[in-house]
């Protein structure tokens, strides 16, 4: 399992699911739960794109066989439902690692927490990157006529 905002999509989402479910081993099934847009505009910032459309994405990428919206009263709620074996962190998330084991175990789940620390670096790896460089740049007006 793993999880995440996945507001923009960038190769940073897809390097962490595929080394996702490389822990898993070669019959692994990388279940996604995604945040929802409450818990998003509380940790982070207000979403781009709403939990539905961002559920969409994640369910299009490869790595990716099952897709949730996360819970907001609950964020444990679909571990204690799919009980997956590994919960994969990203590189970029801030969790105790040795909390969250000791969380999850006083629950009686015997998933395996485990860091991903690789991290596949580009100009723009983070949809906060992403947003500061379409904020900066100067389009001109002719860009946007055929928008709606």
């Amino acid at each position: 399992m793993a999880t995440g905002t996945f507001d923009i999509i960038h190769p940073g989402h897809g390097f962490y699911l595929e080394k996702a479910k490389k822990l898993g081993g070669d019959d692994a099934v990388l279940m996604v739960v995604i945040a929802t847009d409450k818990t998003v505009e509380q940790h982070k910032r207000v979403p781009i794109m709403c939990q539905e459309q961002r559920l969409e994405m994640i369910q299009l990428l490869k790595p990716v066989d099952e897709a949730y919206i996360g819970s907001e009263d609950d964020p444990f709620k679909i571990v204690r439902e799919k009980s997956p074996d590994i919960i994969a962190i990203g590189p970029d998330q801030d969790f105790n690692i040795d909390s969250l084991q000791k969380k999850l175990n006083g629950m009686g789940l015997n998933s395996k927490v485990v860091k991903i620390t690789d991290y596949k670096k580009f100009e723009l790896d983070s949809s906060c990157k992403i947003i500061k460089k379409i904020k900066n740049t100067h389009f001109s007006k002719k860009v946007f006529d055929e928008c709606e």
